[in-house]
């Protein structure tokens, strides 16, 4: 399994308290990170601009992680519907826990 500091940032920001934060920081240490580089940055912008050009608004981070995907031929967890929308327009791997 793989995470990003892009990720842990996100949650880390959504949290409160240094209890949360130390068990968030102890366990996504278990995990690989993943760098983005100059050609992921570019690629990911290209996949921003196909999801906008089909009418759909991604973050530009969102962006990054799905380019991560692409790039490393992983599957992105995650149940946000943000994802979902874009990966009618971007083929990525997509597991979002729906049966």
């Amino acid at each position: 399994m793989f995470t990003t500091g892009l990720v842990l940032q996100e949650l880390l920001q959504g949290f409160s308290g240094p209890k949360a934060r130390s068990h968030l920081i102890e366990r996504f240490a278990a995990l690989a990170f993943l760098q983005p580089d100059r050609d992921d940055h570019i690629e990911a912008a290209e996949v921003r601009n196909t999801c906008r050009r089909n009418g759909v608004q991604i973050d530009t981070i969102d962006a990054v992680l799905i380019q991560l995907c692409l790039r490393h031929d992983l599957v992105l967890l995650s149940t946000d519907n943000d994802f979902r929308a874009a990966s009618k327009h971007v083929k990525f791997r997509l597991w979002s826990g729906a049966a």
